[in-house]
């Protein structure tokens, strides 16, 4: 398929999916959603890929589903947006079962699907003057992209409810608070700022954020015992990887030099 509504990199450990349909709002059509499923199959299936980034162009980040779209096939709406969100989900599939840590980067609105998108997220950033809604009963339509299941995890089912009843209009500093975003960045270093943590994140071994992103999605739902299980696991099989190795030298070996200078008299 030829890419129409999303452009699509990989460079360096960074799968890099960039929603490219501004006129609209980047609004989920069934072309975006189709498109979204096979970048974000190539994006979790190359092993040299580190983490995922989707980013936007425009003034938005995800203006929802585009109702428009939805209406002009009303003689077979309930099929068809069944189909659109079917394809969604697929994506966000891939992209939560997938080992690469997943960043968003919410520049302006995110609403609807864009909303549920950014809750996704293994790490979600936000320009200051982002907002986000939920937007979804407003038009009279229920949650999907994992919303429902996603936002109860970070806020509670009170203020999940209250949130996609009431949809009030969130601050990106009331989405910080609420634990939805875990960063926000003044407008003017909003790009400069992402590209220096995904940077950071690309330096860490091979495997690690893997492994990290893995256990901090089973422990939403293993237990306290379970838990330990998979984090002993984890850190034994990563400990014998030679990157791990490698880094394990080098610290020990720093730290040993650094003693050395502080025992000189």
């Amino acid at each position: 398929m030829d890419l129409e509504r999303i452009n699509f990199s990989r460079s360096n450990g960074l799968a890099r999916i960039r929603f490219a349909s501004e006129a609209n709002g980047n609004a989920f059509d069934h072309r975006l959603c189709s498109e979204f499923v096979l970048v974000a199959s190539e994006a979790v299936s190359d092993p040299s890929v580190k983490a995922v980034l989707i980013e936007a162009r425009g003034k938005a980040f995800c203006v929802g589903g585009d109702l428009k779209d939805f209406l002009s096939h009303r003689e077979r709406m309930h099929a068809y947006v069944l189909d659109l969100a079917t394809h969604f989900h697929i994506a966000i599939t891939q992209l939560r079962n997938g080992p690469a840590p997943l960043i968003i980067a919410v520049n302006g609105v995110a609403a609807g699907g864009g909303f549920s998108l950014v809750l996704n997220a293994d790490m979600a950033i936000a320009k200051r003057s982002a907002k986000l809604v939920a937007a979804y009963s407003r038009s009279g339509l229920s949650p999907d992209g994992g919303g429902s299941w996603f936002l109860p995890r970070l806020v509670g089912l009170q203020k999940a409810f209250d949130i996609f009843a009431t949809n009030p209009t969130l601050t990106a500093e009331q989405a910080l608070q609420l634990g939805i975003l875990s960063r926000v960045i003044d407008d003017a270093d909003f790009d400069a700022e992402v590209e220096k943590l995904v940077q950071s994140i690309l330096t860490s071994p091979p495997g690690a954020l893997a492994a990290l992103k893995k256990l901090l999605r089973a422990s939403a739902s293993a237990n306290f015992e379970q838990q330990l299980v998979a984090e002993a696991d984890a850190i034994a099989q990563s400990v014998s990887l030679p990157s791990t190795i490698a880094k394990l030298d080098q610290f020990v070996a720093e730290r040993s030099g650094k003693r050395v200078i502080s025992e000189k008299p």
